[in-house]
């Protein structure tokens, strides 16, 4: 299977900076064995289907209402990101957690709207403070199964796990190191494979560069990477995908 890989722009980017986003990147990716995704900002994803289309690199949301409708100001359903034809939609995100208070309860609602629109779930999970390597994956595992406590064996296609360790997450901090990663990732997978016949896919994100990228992408367990500040640069989210050499885009 190809790698997976993805970045959401967070609150970043306006119409005039993602279609120069869309139109530079484009091109870069043509035929590459990656599937690709973009998470733009609400604002900018009818922007992703005019741009995107017929180019084999999917589009989503960065989160979604756990309601169907109804008042509910200011919130967007599933129902709606499935109408403008998203394919992804991320949850969980250890900001909206910090920022909005959600709970795994909350990020288990959404998941399952999200899979019951048809479209595939990007669950962001990962510890807090950088502790042992069991600490971690009793957390992580922990979080997961609370937060798709409500998908069923046959649904788990529909789910990306992005691993995504709080203390890795920001600028100026480092990706945690590759062998911690896929023995977290083995981990994930051997508890989410149990009986199944399917497991997700499951993704790195925390502070992943060019240089980091290829040493994570070849640990065995690493389905493929989540990108955020580093992806808010075409050329340089082409760099860590692998699809433009580093001398090419450097600035």
């Amino acid at each position: 299977m190809p790698a997976l890989v993805g970045t959401s722009w967070k609150m970043n980017l306006t119409v005039a900076q993602a279609d120069h986003w869309f139109t530079t990147f484009r091109p870069l990716a043509g035929d590459a064995a990656i599937d690709f995704f973009v998470l733009p900002p609400f604002t900018v994803l009818w922007l992703a289907r005019e741009r995107l289309a017929g180019s084999g690199i999917a589009w989503g949301a960065q989160d979604v209402s756990p309601f169907a409708d109804g008042a509910h100001t200011g919130d967007v359903s599933a129902a709606m990101l499935a109408d403008l034809g998203c394919r992804y939609v991320e949850v969980g995100h250890a900001e909206r957690r910090r920022d909005h208070g959600e709970t795994p309860a909350t990020i288990a609602a959404k998941v399952n709207a999200v899979i019951q629109a048809g479209m595939d779930v990007v669950l962001c999970t990962g510890e807090l403070e950088e502790g042992s390597l069991e600490a971690a994956i009793d957390a992580v595992l922990a979080d997961i199964e609370r937060c798709l406590e409500r998908v069923g064996p046959s649904d788990l296609a529909r789910v990306v796990i992005a691993y995504e360790p709080i203390w890795a997450i920001g600028e100026g901090r480092r990706p945690a190191p590759p062998d911690r990663v896929g023995r977290i990732h083995r981990a994930i997978a051997a508890r989410l494979g149990q009986g199944a016949g399917v497991r997700p896919r499951i993704i790195y994100g925390g502070s992943v560069d060019a240089t980091s990228a290829p040493v994570l992408l070849a640990e065995p367990g690493v389905d493929g990477l989540f990108i955020g500040r580093n992806g808010l640069d075409p050329l340089r989210f082409a760099e860590i995908a692998g699809v433009l050499p580093a001398q090419a885009g450097a600035r």
